[in-house]
């Protein structure tokens, strides 16, 4: 399914798999970089890319609304779980925070950031996911608790690491594409913080606490506010300072 293209360095995987897509390029096409200059997170945020870390791309072309993002959001990030997963001695310490953080021991190991585009009906022309792992080293993020993979296991390739979650990204692809997003929601809740952990939603220029109570059929995230459930499409969550 998947034709990677590896380079030492590059601006960004994302800003060169997006330009490939406006040029044409089919579904499948994925970007690996040793090291990112221009790397880039949620919220207008750079992502710090060094060398020994995971700067990783992919295009696809999925059917299906633009409204719908939020499930390949949630997709990836159950992917990216699954692929680190195989590589701990204890695959406990994980845990997905929405909806695509992933954590290690209470510390961000893992961001994606996904790119879509949409054709004159509101339908997907193309949807770029890009994926940081923090591998050998956990990068300074102002006001966030960091994590590394070589906190707990010897050093890993960063090239290893990327077949490792091509396979497990087009596994979900297909089980999404046969059963829905049922197992995905499922198993992304198998590694989320438990429902009733208490939360606190940045929404626009608003912080609203409030008790996970779940994710919606379009991969909202469900709050529990003053005994009302809510759910929120956008947003960023924290649980406690820094993380």
């Amino acid at each position: 399914m998947w034709r990677l293209t590896i380079h030492d360095t590059l601006p960004s995987t994302s800003d060169l798999v997006r330009q490939r897509a406006a040029e044409g390029e089919p579904a499948g096409f994925a970007v690996m970089a040793r090291r990112q200059e221009q790397g880039r997170g949620s919220f207008g945020r750079s992502w710090d890319s060094p060398s020994g870390n995971l700067h990783i791309s992919v295009l696809l072309r999925p059917r299906g609304r633009l409204a719908e993002g939020g499930l390949w959001s949630l997709l990836s990030a159950v992917a990216l779980a699954d692929a680190v997963a195989g590589v701990l001695p204890d695959p406990g310490v994980l845990r997905l925070k929405w909806p695509n953080d992933l954590m290690l021991n209470g510390g961000k190991l893992a961001g994606i950031l996904l790119d879509s585009t949409a054709d004159a009906e509101g339908h997907f022309a193309s949807v770029v996911i890009g994926l940081g792992l923090n591998i050998a080293a956990k990068p300074d993020m102002a006001g966030r608790i960091t994590a590394c993979l070589a906190d707990l296991v010897p050093p890993l390739l960063p090239e290893a690491m990327a077949h490792r979650l091509l396979d497990s990204l087009a596994g979900w692809i297909d089980i999404q594409a046969r059963d829905g997003f049922a197992p995905v929601r499922a198993a992304w809740l198998a590694r989320s913080h438990p429902l009733g952990t208490p939360m606190r939603l940045r929404h626009g220029s608003a912080d609203l606490d409030g008790a996970f109570a779940g994710i919606a059929d379009d991969g909202s995230i469900i709050l529990d506010i003053a005994g009302t459930p809510r759910a929120f499409a956008a947003g960023e969550v924290r649980l406690h300072a820094g993380a």
